[in-house]
């Protein structure tokens, strides 16, 4: 898992290339847990280089989604490719997080 950082208008943006699988799940769990250490309080995460999302990624993705919303916070992701896409919608999880097609539409939502 390659993990990028990027900021824009107050807001992380983190580029995802690779599976987030249990193997990848807690170094991504580090790098969010250190932004929100920092006082970050808006994420976007680009998932367009995602092949993979495991039940593991899912919960690291949920657990700082519930983390940044209790402090006024949020998270966004966007790009899902159709197989990330088809995890998302069967696990539910599409309806408890933000999801948009591209980074502009994730970016002027917050």
């Amino acid at each position: 898992m390659e993990i990028t950082v990027r900021e824009s208008s107050g807001i992380s943006i983190i580029d995802l290339k690779g599976s987030l699988d249990t193997g990848t799940a807690p170094v991504l769990n580090d790098k969010l847990d250190e932004l929100t250490g920092r006082g970050v309080s808006k994420i976007l995460i680009v998932l367009a280089g995602v092949d993979f999302v495991s039940s593991a990624g899912l919960r690291v993705l949920l657990a700082t989604t519930k983390r940044l919303r209790k402090t006024g916070g949020d998270l966004r992701l966007c790009g899902l490719n159709e197989t990330v896409q088809e995890v998302f919608e069967i696990s539910g999880f599409d309806s408890l997080m933000k999801v948009f097609g591209v980074e502009a539409e994730a970016m002027s939502d917050f």
